[in-house]
């Protein structure tokens, strides 16, 4: 009877021992463990974005087809629907094998392998980071999208845009059918005349596709039938269509596309693109300790480089949902 009492109360202190401070719960350290917490609360963050974009995308009638909005690539080249940021993906991914690779070779104690494999995660998130400012400029500065502004749509409804005479034209559209309205150059006002409806060809300005399934265009004239509102943006006209006549009716015109689209666009992928800044700054403060000798001494395979990693492998991870959500769905 005594020898039971004396187990168990031997049992409860091994039991308490983990927690005095000797040895790491779970088998992970304060550091580790801290970590964890961290990406658990900012895994809670990005789930509130991602979940309040769905709510609102799939409860609005209108809403730009990722497949119009992200469709070029460096070079001028358009109508190349996520090849993009299909690369982007890429260069992020493969940073975390690198950065696997670095763990890996800090647990074998190999200074000059932990220093070749993150450097080279370091470029790769240069790299994904430099895609998304072409990214942002391209839709900033060339398609004017902004976190109020929002020129992609969808069609609610059947239509045919009007001719120069006002007259229905061959150019008919349907329900969820993509348009993008432009916005006129500041140097194109002057190129037109008092009426506007001089073509872009008299002034030397050439139209071109822009990937989104219409032309752009450098002022009003190249859309005779449509307006020009006091933003100096152009709305092309249209007839509705009856659905079941298909006759042309009442005059109507393109909407801006949900303003909510560019707000979280350029929010969420901002945040992203910030957490990935802020990982490339620490990958390079933890490599120029490696490089230093810092962690040398401590003989504990590198802890601080597996910390960071698991930093990195989280944004990747999150990226993965925030491309889904918003390129793919």
């Amino acid at each position: 009877m005594a020898t039971d009492t004396l187990e168990h109360t031997d049992v409860s202190h091994d039991q308490g021992s983990d927690w005095s401070g000797g040895n790491e719960p779970f088998k992970a350290s304060y550091g580790k463990l801290m970590m964890w917490y961290f990406l658990l609360s900012d895994a809670f963050t990005f789930s509130g974005f991602l979940i309040a974009y769905g709510a609102l995308r799939f409860s609005m009638p209108s809403w730009p087809i990722p497949d119009k909005v992200f469709s070029s690539i460096p070079g001028g080249i358009h109508g190349k629907p996520l090849y993009f940021v299909t690369f982007m993906t890429f260069v992020l991914l493969f940073s975390s094998f690198t950065m696997v690779r670095a763990v890996q070779e800090g647990h074998r104690e190999n200074k000059s392998g932990v220093i070749k494999w993150m450097l080279l995660t370091v470029i790769g998130g240069l790299g994904f980071l430099s895609c998304q400012a072409w990214e942002w400029t391209t839709l900033i500065a060339k398609e004017h999208a902004s976190v109020t502004t929002n020129p992609f749509g969808t069609h609610t409804e059947s239509g045919v845009y009007l001719d120069a005479k006002g007259n229905p034209s061959d150019e008919v559209f349907n329900p969820d059918d993509s348009y993008l309205i432009h916005k006129i150059s500041n140097d194109a006002h002057g190129a037109h005349d008092a009426h506007g409806d001089s073509h872009a060809d008299d002034h030397g300005h050439d139209a071109h596709d822009d990937g989104h399934g219409h032309a752009s265009y450098a002022g009003p004239g190249d859309y005779p039938d449509a307006f020009v509102d006091e933003r100096g943006y152009i709305h092309r006209k249209y007839k509705i269509l009856n659905s079941d006549t298909r006759e042309a009716g009442i005059i109507a015109h393109e909407e801006f596309g949900p303003k909510a689209f560019g707000a979280l666009f350029f929010f969420i992928t901002g945040f992203h693109g910030f957490h990935v800044f802020s990982g490339v700054v620490f990958l390079l403060i933890i490599l120029l300790n490696v490089w230093t000798g810092l962690y040398v001494e401590r003989k504990n395979g590198y802890e601080m480089v597996e910390k960071i990693g698991l930093y990195w492998h989280f944004v990747d991870l999150v990226w993965i949902f925030v491309f889904l959500v918003f390129y793919l769905l």
